[in-house]
């Protein structure tokens, strides 16, 4: 049977792909002698694979160099896509390889944007190449070593946050890296068919795009909001811009870099550092999180029920990108934002019986269902996930996977194995 033939087969290819991935991920990680266990190796590779960035590694300097650019290596081929890299390689897999990306890329609206699944998968993936190659050379530009530059490269256009140094990105002292690696991590929070359509001319695209204007509007109040409450913390105004700006596009990307550990920050800086846990990056990109695309909607959705408050006999519509009518994606976005709390109050209850105390499991929760990394309290960005119990690790696991795979694609997964089960349970009767 075809892949376009049985949308169940699409979600069952597409999970057991991530599932083989990482474990296949975490075989090379297990051999090199530094993780204690399999289920640790596993954490870390689904961890890198996922673009989470949460490590067991209480000291990834006494890393080879080789095992420290495999985890990195693994955000940037978990950014864009394991399945997209598949496609893009082998057109077998023919027009049931659009339903495949359609199962495990970001956001309550996807579409292609060549005639062909194999070209669309095949241009994403030269824009990414080319926008992590151009990192990786300004990096090394500026006094990065060649490992160092392509390492960080990687997570950078990833959105993943492994580094080859225990204190991050902030361990080199390079403000203009710092600055480099704060763009690019907002340039792979953006959705990846806008470059195509830039590329092509389409500028007024990038003007249109309801998504990239609430993005950019949330991170200018975010940079502006944080600098201001911690304008006298740094000998000068520049430091404390360039460290927010690069701590705001590190958390609303899902990145998890540190320069500064922003634990010792101002509560209010805290808080509004916390808020964008809850928002994440574009659809459409190697960010993780809610997407901002889905709390526009919302948002829109909302200012017109006030409005009909107000004039009962007006006729309010939703527009996304300058087209009217698109209220039939609320529900479908209302769900999904209910099944992802769902999912975190799951994960929150877990940390809680594994010893976590109730905050640091519940950023925790947001930090591994939203595929950011770091969290608050016992987890914050200088500490690592090593102490946990087994049991919270597996289970973390699958909160970073149901979280890269946008929550549907991993629930329809286990649903449909519940139902064959009970279908081949119900076989078995009928023949007894």
């Amino acid at each position: 049977m075809k892949t376009g033939q049985d949308p169940e087969r699409a979600f069952f290819i597409v999970v057991l792909s991530w599932v083989a991935i990482c474990l296949l991920g975490a075989v090379p990680l297990y051999c090199c002698g530094h993780f204690p266990s399999f289920l640790d190796a596993l954490f870390e590779s689904v961890s890198g694979f996922t673009t989470t960035g949460a490590t067991v590694l209480s000291d990834v300097e006494s890393l080879p160099p080789w095992v420290n650019l495999w985890r990195c290596a693994t955000h940037w081929f978990g950014g864009l896509g394991v399945i997209a890299l598949a496609v893009a390689l082998l057109p077998l897999l023919g027009a049931g390889g659009f339903r495949l990306i359609k199962a495990e890329t970001s956001g309550p609206e996807k579409g292609k944007f060549t005639t062909r699944v194999t070209n669309t998968a095949k241009i994403l993936w030269i824009i990414y190449f080319g926008m992590t190659a151009l990192q990786a050379a300004l990096l090394h530009g500026v006094g990065f070593g060649p490992v160092d530059a392509i390492a960080h490269a990687f997570s950078t256009m990833g959105t993943g946050g492994f580094s080859t140094r225990n204190a991050s990105v902030g361990a080199f002292a390079n403000p203009a890296a710092e600055w480099i690696c704060t763009v690019f991590m907002l340039l792979a929070s953006v959705n990846f068919t806008l470059y195509y359509r830039l590329v092509s001319g389409r500028f007024s695209d990038f003007r249109r795009d309801s998504e990239l204007r609430a993005f950019c509007a949330v991170v200018g109040v975010a940079v502006v909001g944080i600098t201001a409450v911690r304008a006298t913390d740094f000998a000068s105004l520049a430091d404390t811009f360039r460290t927010v700006a690069f701590q705001v596009a590190s958390i609303i990307s899902t990145t998890g870099f540190m320069t500064d550990d922003y634990l010792t920050w101002r509560p209010a800086s805290q808080v509004l550092l916390l808020s964008l846990f809850f928002i994440g990056g574009c659809s459409g990109s190697t960010a993780g999180g809610i997407k901002v695309i889905r709390w526009t909607v919302l948002s829109k959705q909302m200012r017109n029920e006030l409005l009909r408050l107000v004039h009962p006999h007006g006729v309010f519509t939703l527009r996304i990108n300058g087209n009217a009518g698109r209220e039939a994606i609320v529900p479908v976005v209302g769900s999904f934002v209910l099944v992802y709390f769902v999912l975190v109050f799951l994960t929150t209850v877990v940390g809680a019986l594994g010893g976590l105390d109730a905050w640091t499991a519940f950023t925790a929760a947001l930090s591994m269902v939203g595929n950011v990394g770091p969290a608050f309290g016992g987890l914050g960005p200088t500490a690592n996930c090593g102490f946990l119990p087994a049991g919270v690790k597996a289970w973390y696991c699958l909160a970073m996977l149901a979280g890269r795979l946008e929550i549907y694609t991993l629930v329809i997964f286990i649903l449909a194995c519940i139902r064959r089960v009970r279908i081949g349970r119900s076989g078995r009767c009928l023949r007894h």
